[in-house]
């Protein structure tokens, strides 16, 4: 007799119920829809901006299949992409530049299935369409911005110490500090060791000029690139979270790139204008402003002083709208460690309130201490372009790193800027080198093509293993139903991401899942050649069957592993499919084909024949 215990039988049951309610998710499809989702900090997501969705599309007469409320905004979803795209025009134009409205796919899963966690699997570029961009970073701008902030050091440093420079001169990868004397010279020159490490430092005396050359050292090059990359991956997986992605790959390729793909994402004008935002802060000093005429008048027709730069002022009583700063930068948005935005409590005028860092609240003391009576300028830089948010007289020494910043803003834009300073900026620029749009009928069409081939392949599979096993191949199909019903199921539970290479791992699971069921057919039929009756020939059948599928199972399954933990990309999300389908395969292959055949032959005492 062959028959499993009540439990097993419930064991098997209850992972087939489970695997059909994970997998249905993944027949409901996708529906076109439109995302709108605040740009500003203080813009709100609440039911209110929901009801406004609701009459600006009522009020168009643009007809839509359903309207929810997440986290980051407001999904419309639509019956066809003609519709998606007027509705995004009107809802952008509605909103404004407070907002953005982005193109999207959302899923189609009934809320009765999602509330019990059923989600469709996340779809890679290559099935369900989106954006891809190659993007390299200026990583001499980075390096530039790192020799600033060695510049800021040294002047920092040898104001402290009271020893007398001429100036420090920045070119490149190299800071040049002259000196009038050999004496200011040998005495700058240990503070400076001690204080700048990882940065080799020369001394010159050639010409009569008394000179220390600070250059970064191969190793400091290294790792000012490695965090600059690191920084902007960080900063783009922050901001790719306003468009409501999933499961967005961001990655480094090489030394100086980023890949960032977009599945699901058809505006590709919105997401470059994402993530091509930049947001830093500057502090520098003002050189002439509206109350010097002649100096600004000058500035603006070309006729720059040295060490000058021109930067836009929008404050209404500025005639020129624009300031001229010192070149040098006293402090930048690294050191920030808090920014909210607040009200200032003299003129009660919307403000960011900015928590400086101890590097940060020493540098402000200094210049503060250093400057009372002149006036310093507080520059955004933003999307490309730099601009002063405010232009503050120092009356006295500012201590203890808390500075507010106010100027001709808006509670919004106080809020913007505050949001923008938290969550940091690019370390370097990043141009687009390749530029990829994979349109949904375009995914469609791949997603078609790799299931017809993998159907195509079951059907054969399934015609050969019934001719040629009969009643038991019937069985190892069915088993192999459930195998591929209970990997689509744990791909949709984990939320993996399948990508045409994924599909091919699915193939590829079906072929070594029906080995396992031919392995044992053919011990069966051993079993019955030496003159076993039928049922000691099943049950010695997958007795001695077992051994052989765990061992090709394990060592295909290491293989598997290591592709996952090394590989990246296309490799990796087929080594994550092809795991999961060796485990589900020697599940199937084994228990659910054995409860299979002892329901149809484990409850016949006088079995005579098995048709195998």
């Amino acid at each position: 007799m062959n028959r499993f215990p009540l439990w097993k039988n419930l064991m098997i049951g209850l992972f087939l119920l489970a695997g059909l309610l994970y997998t249905l998710p993944n027949l409901f499809g996708e529906a076109p829809a439109v995302q709108v989702s605040p740009l500003k900090a203080t813009a709100k997501v609440d039911e209110a901006m929901l009801a406004k969705v609701e009459q600006t599309l009522t009020a168009a007469h643009v007809a839509y299949n359903g309207l929810e409320l997440e986290t980051n905004g407001a999904k419309v979803r639509f019956a066809d992409t003609e519709t998606q795209l007027k509705a995004k025009d009107i809802l952008q134009n509605a909103f404004g530049d407070s907002y953005v409205a982005a193109l999207n796919l959302v899923p189609n899963t009934p809320n009765w299935l999602r509330s019990m966690g059923g989600h469709p699997m996340f779809l890679g570029l290559d099935l369900r369409g989106g954006v891809h961009f190659m993007l390299e970073l200026d990583m001499k701008a980075a390096i530039d911005k790192t020799m600033e902030g060695h510049a800021r050091d040294i002047r920092m440093t040898l104001k402290d110490r009271k020893i007398r420079y001429v100036n420090v001169v920045r070119d490149t990868d190299t800071t040049t500090v002259k000196f009038r004397d050999s004496d200011a010279l040998e005495a700058a020159f240990p503070v400076l060791k001690a204080k700048l490490t990882g940065i080799g430092l020369s001394k010159s005396t050639d010409g009569g000029e008394f000179r220390i050359i600070a250059k970064l050292s191969p190793e400091e090059l290294t790792a000012v690139r490695k965090a600059a990359v690191e920084q902007n991956i960080a900063t783009l997986r922050s901001r790719v979270n306003e468009l409501g992605v999933s499961e967005p790959i961001i990655q480094q390729q090489g030394a100086d790139r980023i890949v960032v793909q977009l599945p699901g994402v058809q505006d590709t004008a919105k997401a470059k204008d994402l993530i091509g935002r930049t947001a830093a802060l500057e502090v520098r000093m003002v050189v002439a402003d509206w109350r010097s005429p002649d100096v600004m008048e000058a500035a603006l027709k070309g006729d720059l002083p040295p060490n000058t730069v021109l930067v836009d002022d929008n404050e209404p009583y500025n005639p020129f709208k624009k300031l001229l700063l010192k070149g040098d930068v006293e402090l930048t948005g690294d050191n920030i460690e808090k920014a909210d935005p607040s009200f200032d409590s003299r003129s009660g005028q919307p403000a960011v309130s900015i928590k400086l860092d101890s590097v940060g609240a020493d540098i402000f003391k200094q210049l503060t201490r250093e400057n009372v009576g002149k006036t310093m300028a507080m520059v955004l830089i933003d999307r490309g372009r730099a601009e002063v948010i405010t232009a503050p007289r120092i009356n006295e020494e500012i201590g203890g790193g808390q500075v507010q910043i106010s100027g001709a803003m808006s509670p919004q834009e106080a809020g913007d800027v505050a949001l923008l300073l938290r969550s940091g900026s690019l370390a370097a620029p990043m141009h687009i080198v390749e530029e990829r749009t994979i349109g949904p009928s375009l995914g469609k069409e791949n997603i078609s093509r790799g299931f017809h081939s993998t159907w195509v392949g079951f059907a054969l599979v399934t015609l050969l293993m019934v001719v040629y096993y009969r009643v038991f191949g019937v069985i190892s199909v069915a088993s192999l139903a459930v195998n591929v019903l209970l990997l689509v199921a744990l791909l949709s539970l984990l939320q993996a991401t399948l990508t045409l290479p994924g599909i091919a791992a699915i193939a590829l699971a079906l072929g070594m899942a029906i080995d396992s069921n031919v392995l044992i057919n053919e011990r069966i039929r051993e079993e019955l050649r030496a003159g076993n009756a039928p049922q000691i020939a099943i049950s010695e059948g997958y007795k001695h069957a077992w051994a052989t599928i765990i061992d090709s199972n394990v060592t295909t399954l290491i293989v598997g592993l290591m592709l996952m933990i090394f590989g990246t990309g296309p490799v990796r999300g087929f080594a994550v499919v092809h795991c999961l389908g060796i485990l589900t395969s020697m599940f199937s292959a084994v228990l659910v084909s054995r409860g299979l055949v002892n329901l149809i032959y484990g409850g016949r005492k006088k079995l005579k024949t098995l048709s195998i």
